[in-house]
């Protein structure tokens, strides 16, 4: 988007100008490429000074679902933000009006394809929760069973789409001008964040991850999710069964059952991430809720995190190492797992590492933060031109919330009593004979599997060679500076022996003559002059 092209959304564009400028970011307009004057003439500048990061977060909840949405997605990329930015951003939440359910049924019947009444037996029209990108409502289908039905809110695609244009804008411009914001790559985050955003818009990934975790979930008797009502689920609309139940953080329970409650879910979201490779991404206190039967439910699965066999036992050895505060463990498996952007300074690098355990994975004066100290981890990689996986930030993130919650339930909470059982189940998988086996009966295949490829291909190189078809390419590279240097070299050299002969041949003219000059002898002594001058300048004016 060009400047010329904020017309198109002029009145969007002023208002998020009048937002940050409000929140006191007008030095950052000034350097964008908006008209001279252009934001200070209907703006005032700010009367107070909070610090930045929580005017970030000030400014993202009055823009709006779109931003706040990208804000919450901001704080699953510890590996770019800082991790004070990060803690802010997680506090953000959507305080949107409910809109009347007369701008909501005709999402609803659009979904469902025929009238509410045909569908269900109640249907509660007044919303039970209010968030930036749906409306909950409660009802009973005709079989009796007890609904939440989460209807995404009317026109929100386009609205969404048009300020993540503007917001991608704003981000280039930023990037483009700043130089101090230029590591963080705002345009590749904006884009990242971008498409997560979009990708929430479709309730049927939702539907998916809530079926997919209660099939693969192990204990069901601790931790489940709610029912997805397929038939009735479509992109804008999803149903799903009703849990009655109470937040995390006043649950009321006894504290040994509130012990044993921490215990299971901080249980299970390691076997999410360190087992299943499938986990909630963002199980923060207000989507866990403690039900009627005892149980943790997680809600809102709109956002979900995906590791595969070779991220899980990695992140283990991560995990491992952080408990025994070994920075330069730490360093060895980022390097190895990430894509490095360029050469990193580990030792640098486990400096770095050394200092973020002792804050917050400090077990000697009882300071254990794992989440705080991924996050702070994962930052130190990105800054340093490591790169991992996106999902090890959602990871990161989803530890963070859980030890939170847990710990709103147990102050006493030890999240490594209760990453324990799940370690060593990872170790059976990673080194039991099961493992072994399978490992062996893969290297194996794979063995055999060239073995048999082998005499193919040794008689196509041969017949080749018969044929006089097989040719061997040589490129050099990082060779085109020397060639180049060469010729000039070479230029200047002949260019110094004409000027050199020019000048002992003039002088060999003089000296025949007995000491007098003629015009060969002068043309000579001005050619040799010239050229001498010519050599020297081009050597002065490259500096070498």
């Amino acid at each position: 988007m060009t400047p010329f092209a904020l017309v198109t959304h002029a009145v969007r564009a002023k208002e998020i100008i009048a937002v940050a400028a409000r929140c006191g970011f007008g030095e950052l307009l000034d350097q964008l490429e908006l008209p001279a004057g252009f934001w200070q003439r209907f703006i005032p500048r700010p009367t107070h000074r909070l610090p930045a990061y929580e005017r970030i977060r000030a400014g993202l909840e009055e823009l709006g679902p779109a931003f706040i949405k990208a804000g919450q997605m901001l704080s699953m990329r510890p590996d770019a933000l800082p991790p004070a930015l990060i803690i802010e951003l997680r506090k953000l939440r959507s305080h949107v009006a409910p809109l009347p359910f007369s701008e909501m049924r005709p999402v609803l019947e659009a979904s469902l394809g025929r009238p509410p009444a045909e569908v269900f037996a109640a249907f509660d029209e007044t919303p039970a929760a209010s968030a930036s990108l749906a409306q909950v409502y409660f009802a009973r289908l005709h079989d009796g069973r007890e609904v939440a039905v989460k209807i995404q809110r009317p026109g929100l695609r386009r609205i969404v789409e048009s300020d993540l244009a503007l917001l991608s804008f704003f981000a280039g411009q930023l990037h483009t001008r700043i130089a101090a914001l230029q590591p963080y790559d705002l345009p590749a985050v904006v884009a990242e964040v971008s498409a997560g955003v979009l990708r929430e818009l479709d309730f049927n990934h939702e539907a998916r991850n809530q079926r997919f975790f209660n099939a693969t979930n192990p204990t069901p008797q601790h931790v489940f999710a709610p029912e997805v009502v397929e038939e009735l689920s479509g992109e804008c609309v999803l149903v799903m069964q009703r849990i009655v139940g109470r937040p995390v953080d006043a649950c009321g329970l006894e504290p040994a059952a509130a012990r044993e409650l921490a215990r299971a879910g901080a249980t299970s979201l390691f076997h999410q991430v360190l087992v299943a490779g499938f986990f909630h991404a963002d199980p923060h206190a207000g989507n866990v809720l403690v039900a009627a039967d005892g149980r943790l439910c997680f809600l809102d699965w709109g956002l979900a995190g995906h590791l595969t066999r070779r991220l899980r036992l990695a992140l283990a050895d991560l995990f491992l190492a952080a408990v025994d505060q070994d920075a330069e463990r730490i360093v060895q498996i980022a390097a190895e797992l990430g894509s490095p952007g360029g050469r990193a300074d580990l030792r640098a690098m486990e400096r770095d590492v050394t200092l973020a355990l002792r804050e917050d994975f400090n077990r000697a004066i009882n300071q254990v933060n794992l989440g705080r100290a991924m996050l702070k981890l994962l930052f130190i990689f990105g800054r340093n031109g490591i790169s991992v996986t996106s999902d090890y930030s959602l990871m990161a993130k989803a530890v963070l919330s859980i030890e939170e919650v847990a710990t709103s339930l147990d102050p006493h909470f030890d999240l490594k009593r209760s990453a324990r059982p799940v370690l060593v189940a990872l170790q059976k998988e990673r080194h039991g004979p099961r493992a072994v086996l399978r490992d062996t009966r893969a290297m194996l295949r794979s063995t055999f599997g060239s073995l048999r490829d082998l005499p193919g291909e040794i008689h196509r190189i041969v017949r080749r060679l018969e044929h006089d078809e097989l040719t061997i390419k040589f490129q050099h590279q990082g060779l085109d500076d020397l060639d180049t240097a060469l010729k000039t070299s070479a230029n200047r050299i002949a260019l110094g022996f004409i000027a050199g002969s020019l000048l002992i041949g003039s002088s060999l003219i003089v000296a025949a003559k007995g000491g007098a000059g003629n015009a060969l002898s002068t043309t000579g002594y001005v050619l040799a002059a010239m050229l001498a001058a010519y050599v020297g300048y081009g050597i002065f004016r490259e500096g070498r």
